[in-house]
């Protein structure tokens, strides 16, 4: 059975490929980190939580994130509505990456900031 083109290129490519282009949006590993640490969210707390994000940018997010099967969005018919954002299933499959990640981050910061103070104790000296 031979294989197009389009589908050789496809299986060549990276397989993070896919995944990286979801996540790599403005914003999306901050609310999905969010929403995995503090569990489900009404739009507001979410939007305290996210700092700096606008109500636009966040909408936005998530609905790019619910297209993805990432967030769900529980919708109560109440006054007023209650609207409430979890992870599904296939959002909490990148818990231990986050986790992952979110140590590494912690890791790096710590040492780049203690890169800086050793510099900058170099450079007093030196003086």
């Amino acid at each position: 059975m031979s294989v197009t083109t389009g589908e050789r290129k496809e299986s060549a490519s990276c397989p993070m490929d896919f995944i990286l282009r979801m996540l790599m949006g403005p914003w999306t590993t901050y609310i999905l980190y969010n929403l995995k640490t503090h569990g489900p969210q009404r739009f507001g707390e979410l939007k305290r939580r996210v700092q700096g994000i606008s109500a636009k940018m966040l909408t936005e997010r998530l609905r790019t994130l619910e297209g993805a099967g990432l967030v769900r969005r529980d919708y109560e018919a109440t006054i007023p509505p209650k609207v409430t954002y979890s992870l599904t299933q296939r959002g909490h499959e990148l818990d231990e990456v986050m986790g992952t990640l979110a140590e590494i981050g912690t890791r790096w910061e710590a040492e780049d900031a203690a890169r800086r103070a050793v510099r900058a104790a170099e450079l007093k000296a030196a003086e």
